[in-house]
């Protein structure tokens, strides 16, 4: 596989709830590189989810790796956010929302804890705090089928979204 496709809102399959995956095998690995190199060749990116990607049944797979120097990857399958504790209201922004143009402040939790499997299938525990929580619960959202826009008012939406229209027609 090569660079994978991003999404943009509001391409409807960015709805799409992630397919769990049963089990580690040659496929996994390949979509786990190609979202890897997606993500280390796209210009200020944190993280990616698989139902952000062009990618048919998106299994339920995000990359990161907050290192200035992309030597920390961080693969989470599967994962699922079973503690949470306290709580920021910080700016987010999107590889699928306009990237660079558009952000806004959305609640999470200040800290959690997330069982996953890695990357070679190995049950793993982490707990993440400030911008890697966020960073966490937001592609998590995305594996849901959820945007980070969708934890805003209703206003604060329809706003985004005559601000991208403005900005497309200005491309």
């Amino acid at each position: 596989m090569a660079l994978l496709k991003i999404l943009q809102y509001p391409d409807p399959r960015l709805q799409r709830i992630a397919k769990p995956v049963v089990k580690m095998d040659k496929h996994i690995q390949k979509i786990i590189e190609a979202m890897f190199e997606t993500k280390y060749n796209t210009k200020n990116c944190a993280a990616l989810a698989a139902t952000q990607l062009d990618l048919p049944d998106p299994p339920h797979i995000t990359v990161i790796d907050l290192s200035s120097s992309n030597d920390r990857p961080l693969c989470l399958i599967n994962a699922e956010i079973v503690a949470r504790k306290g709580e920021q209201f910080e700016l987010e922004g999107c590889m699928s929302v306009m990237p660079g143009h558009i952000h806004e402040r959305v609640k999470r939790a200040a800290e959690i804890t997330v069982r996953a499997w890695d990357r070679h299938g190995k049950t793993m525990t982490l707990s993440a705090e400030g911008y890697l929580a966020k960073c966490i619960q937001h592609e998590l959202d995305h594996l849901d089928g959820k945007l980070y826009i969708d934890r805003l008012s209703a206003l604060k939406r329809e706003r985004i979204r005559h601000k991208i229209s403005k900005i497309n027609k200005k491309i």
